[in-house]
């Protein structure tokens, strides 16, 4: 019923209608942390069921057959962000099991041993010992971090105030809670390396850019914005031996992640297409440098479907930002 309700949904030919699936983390085992993000055990069961209802292609091709007019019914497009080890070790192992391909998007400043500053104070608070922390941000007083809900809920207002300071600012802020959590070294889960790139490359999976540390472009000045953009993509070339056509922008909302300036750079960049974390899906008249994309949390098979559906009738984004 789900599958031919995503035909009527999803027609293919020039009414097409491409659906950008997003994914990021997938653990080994449930986080107690983060309950909410999947396992390998439902990042399978997720994948086997898009590849049940979806046609799904790569990047690159869904996107050339989207502008063309020639999409199949029921198209999809599977993307990964940010670069985690997990990608290689993970998700691409699963994409394999079901003859798929994906594009990982990746930060270049963590490869080869770096780590991303939500990891540091993810790992800070999940390892301390102090029943106590303060941040020295006056928006997050100091809170109680002695249980698994204390640490929760202690990163839950940490992370969105850490999140939107200018890139030194976020930095100096980062530090001050690693060292008064009293954890080294400080660490965070284990990023790509380059030859995990170049792995899921030759395997035929597609490389994106995702700048190079990951800053919210809005709170970068322009020059900043710019050098991350033109950075990160020049940095994957490097390693790939290619060009590196697609961007993400970093945590992809219109308006308060990034703006119209930011749209600009990434086009002049050289990049061909962007994707966003607006929600709905594209069609011919969707701005390449601006797609949505959209990924279901739920862990049942009809709720997961139903949303997905919900999606699919979304409006097609025209260039929000």
């Amino acid at each position: 019923m789900l599958k031919s309700a995503f035909a009527l949904a999803s027609p293919g030919g020039a009414r097409g209608r491409l659906t950008i699936l997003i994914f990021h983390r997938v653990f080994d085992q449930p986080d107690p942390l983060f309950p909410g993000e999947p396992d390998v055990a439902l990042f399978e069961a997720r994948v086997r069921w898009i590849a049940e209802w979806f046609t799904v292609l790569p990047l690159d091709e869904a996107l050339a057959r989207l502008r063309a007019g020639t999409l199949p019914p029921r198209a999809a497009a599977i993307t990964v962000d940010d670069g985690y080890a997990d990608s290689y070790t993970r998700v691409f192992p699963v994409l394999q099991r079901h003859g798929l391909a994906a594009a990982f998007f990746v930060s270049s400043a963590f490869l080869d041993g770096g780590h991303m500053w939500n990891d540091r104070l993810i790992e800070s608070v999940r390892r301390t010992e102090a029943e106590w922390l303060e941040t020295g941000l006056a928006d997050v007083p100091a809170g109680p971090v002695r249980s698994v809900a204390e640490k929760r809920a202690f990163l839950a207002r940490l992370i969105p105030a850490v999140k939107y300071l200018p890139p030194q600012a976020r930095r100096d802020a980062v530090d001050r809670v690693v060292a008064a959590s009293g954890v080294a070294p400080p660490v965070g889960p284990a990023m790509l390396d380059v030859e995990q790139v170049r792995a899921l490359r030759a395997a035929g999976m597609s490389i994106g850019s995702h700048t190079h540390d990951h800053p919210l472009l809005a709170a970068c000045s322009d020059a900043e914005a710019e050098t991350e953009i033109a950075t990160g993509k020049e940095r994957l070339e490097a390693a790939l031996g290619e060009p590196v056509r697609f961007f993400a922008y970093p945590n992809g909302k219109p308006g308060t992640d990034y703006d119209r300036r930011h749209v600009d750079m990434v086009r002049r960049l050289g990049f061909t297409a962007a994707v966003t974390t607006i929600w709905g899906v594209n069609t011919r008249q969707t701005d390449p440098f601006q797609l949505a994309r959209f990924t279901p949390w739920d862990s049942s098979r009809g709720r997961f479907g139903l949303r997905l559906l919900g999606n699919l009738l979304r409006p097609s984004p025209r260039s929000p930002a």
